[in-house]
């Protein structure tokens, strides 16, 4: 089944600019979404073992509270 998605111009020509010159839009978008989901897996468990996400979490919330303050 075909689907069609809009995209402005910019976008167009960016995903353009990354495609190979014998690669389909289609074959881009699954070329990317394939990249995308490798890069999330190799980060997968990076911080297991450590009080990295604690501190990630911690930071997050004082970023939080400190826009509140603004």
């Amino acid at each position: 089944m075909s689907k069609s998605i809009r995209v402005t111009d910019d976008t167009h020509e960016a995903l353009a600019a990354l495609k190979g010159e014998d690669e389909t839009f289609d074959e881009l978008l699954s070329r990317l979404v394939r990249e995308r989901r490798e890069t999330v897996r190799k980060g997968a468990g990076l911080w297991k073992g450590t009080d990295a996400a604690e501190k990630a979490q911690k930071a997050r919330e004082e970023m939080k509270q400190d826009v509140g303050t603004r």
